[in-house]
């Protein structure tokens, strides 16, 4: 069971648990939305607010719904869901129920949508939206390394608005 926290008291290491355990990324409502897997993001401070930052590919599903919501949520899971988040990352919404394939079961609260089995969901209110530019990158090997097909990014900044650990 998800129980509200005050934010400010947040303390995990970001590396751990966005770059090594993964989170989704998820938008939309109670009978529309779409889930991603990430493992590029941010916590922090911006514009005096606890915000978190995510990147969505163009060609994902969850960008439209990311795109059209003004809330999106960072759900985090505990040990042993890594194989139901690897299926988020790698098959469609399009062409799949991904919750109900991983064993997921969605959450409809505040307006968003985040799921049961996490331990930890950001609920974030979109402040800021932008497509990354081949022009800035000031080192261009991570240009060539991770965008050879120039698929690049829109960053997403989103005030944190609630949380909820188990």
């Amino acid at each position: 069971m998800l129980k509200e926290f005050d934010v400010k008291t947040l303390c995990f290491n970001p590396f751990e648990r966005i770059g090594r355990d993964w989170c989704l990324i998820t938008a939309g409502r109670e009978g529309s939305f779409n889930t991603m897997t990430a493992s590029w993001g941010g916590v922090g401070i911006l514009w005096n607010k606890e915000v978190a930052t995510c990147y969505i590919r163009p060609q994902r599903y969850t960008k439209e719904f990311v795109d059209r919501e003004e809330l999106f949520t960072l759900s985090f899971f505990p040990d042993g869901y890594r194989k139901a988040l690897n299926l988020c990352g790698t098959v469609s919404g399009r062409d799949h129920d991904k919750p109900a394939e991983a064993g997921l079961t969605p959450l409809f609260t505040d307006g968003a949508v985040s799921f049961k089995e996490a331990d930890l969901v950001l609920v974030c209110r979109k402040l800021y939206a932008r497509p990354m530019t081949e022009q800035s990158f000031t080192d261009k090997s991570v240009l060539e390394r991770n965008y050879p097909t120039r698929d690049l990014h829109t960053i997403y900044i989103g005030e944190i608005i609630k949380a909820y650990k188990a």
